[in-house]
């Protein structure tokens, strides 16, 4: 027991000494070098670090008497501060293992290497994972999040020639109580929430239908019309959404139809309405294959019991298909269904290779009519460099679409059951 404590305090100090001295020469070893490392290159980075990120940098953009530039890059000293903080949350992790580690009593029995291995895999297996998790997708959530709370804009405060500063909850006052960024936020919120249910629901609905019909006993050939209707969703997405845009161009192919039948040209993707309505039916066009496919093998699953049963009970086959067809088909596919209203919510390829956002729309800031939040997002990053606002507004995507697919998913049957009674 004293031994056991006089491993344990060592080990508050030098990390490893204890599992040396229990003869686990690796762990201990490993453990040392931690602390050595830390001491001689973290101290130092971590230190930087914490000061980039408190400061955001002090020394302006200017040529010393050598004429080279000296500038504090507000960015990249945010970066190393946010790294600093993982690694030294990752080091204080190791530390307290390390203490834990040491009040354990040393095994009697000889362990192998190849045992430790079978013994801890799942920890070899989690750890690259995790910090890939923690580096690569952590990270830039915090960046994100921190951004949101700068002044990190064009063309005033953008590094490397100016510095960026923390400005607290200022761009959330702005997006929420100026009119030209409020009026732009609802408008655009309340058309990607109606052109996500849109796109999901028409996708969904259509695809039904179409595995209804390919299905039905009266139909032949049915690989062939399988084949025909998956081709949409065969051909690269981004290949069919530039043959529609100009398809649907003004001086389009369906323009000059319609004009040859003596009727007037429509303004496919220049009048803000009907606009709407094409990405619809382009995105319908492009997904329903995708839930066609998927309800194929659903269908085929349906015991077949169920309609003769409700074949001899005299039901119709819109009643067949409410009680029988639709509960089957929802119970299977709700999670993918919340998962495509989440992708449309952030369907950013369509809109950007269709309309570009447009029409434009002079009572929007940065966003046409048919900008969703994300294609709002880009438009404000990499044409404007408002990162700052842009940051906000990813903010509240996150807010508003995680508690509803969250809710949505939590409450459907499939969640809650494990087999369907």
């Amino acid at each position: 027991m004293e031994d056991k404590k006089k491993y344990a305090w060592l080990s508050y100090i030098i990390m490893g000494s204890a599992q040396i001295m229990k003869g686990e020469y690796i762990k201990g070893i490993f453990l040392l070098l931690v602390e050595v490392l830390t001491i001689i290159f973290g101290i130092p980075y971590f230190a930087h670090g914490l000061w980039g990120i408190v400061t955001l940098g002090e020394t302006k953009f200017h040529y010393n008497e050598k004429g080279i530039a000296v500038f504090d890059h507000s960015i990249f000293l945010m970066l190393q501060g946010i790294i600093s903080i993982l690694l030294i949350l990752i080091i204080i992790g190791i530390y307290i293992y390390n203490v834990k580690d040491a009040y354990k009593a040393k095994e009697e029995k000889k362990i192998t290497l190849r045992d430790k291995i079978d013994r801890n895999f799942h920890y070899i297996f989690m750890t690259p994972g995790i910090l890939a998790l923690l580096f690569f997708i952590l990270l830039p959530i915090i960046f994100t999040v921190l951004i949101a709370f700068t002044d990190y804009s064009s063309p005033y405060h953008l590094p490397p020639r100016n510095l960026v500063n923390w400005v607290g909850f200022r761009n959330f006052k702005e997006l929420f109580g100026l009119k030209i960024w409020n009026e732009t936020l609802s408008g655009v919120f309340v058309w990607t929430v109606t052109w996500a249910i849109l796109a999901t629901v028409t996708s969904f609905f259509v695809g039904l239908m179409w595995a209804l019909i390919v299905n039905s006993a009266g139909v032949k050939i049915k690989k062939l019309w399988r084949t025909i209707f998956i081709i949409p969703y065969a051909v690269p997405g981004l290949i069919s959404m530039l043959i529609m845009r100009l398809l649907f161009s003004g001086p389009g192919p369906i323009n000059d139809f319609l004009e040859h039948l003596g009727l007037q040209r429509i303004g496919w993707l220049t009048d803000p309405h009907i606009a709407k309505i094409t990405l619809v039916l382009i995105n319908m066009w492009l997904g329903a294959p995708y839930f066609m496919a998927l309800m194929t093998s659903i269908l085929t699953n349906i015991p077949r019991d169920l309609y003769e049963s409700s074949d001899i009970d005299g039901a119709t086959a819109f009643q067949k298909l409410r009680h029988i067809t639709l509960p089957m088909v929802l119970y299977s596919t709700m999670p993918l269904l919340i998962s495509s209203f989440a992708y449309n919510f952030n369907n950013f390829m369509l809109i950007y290779a269709v309309t570009d956002g447009g029409p434009v729309n002079p009572n929007y800031r940065y966003a046409g009519h048919t900008d969703i939040l994300i294609s709002w997002i880009y438009k404000m990053t990499l044409n404007q460099q408002q990162y700052h606002m842009a940051s906000v507004v990813t903010i509240l995507i996150f807010l508003m679409i995680a508690p509803i697919v969250a809710y949505t998913f939590t409450r459907s049957k499939s969640f809650r059951e494990e087999d369907l009674i």
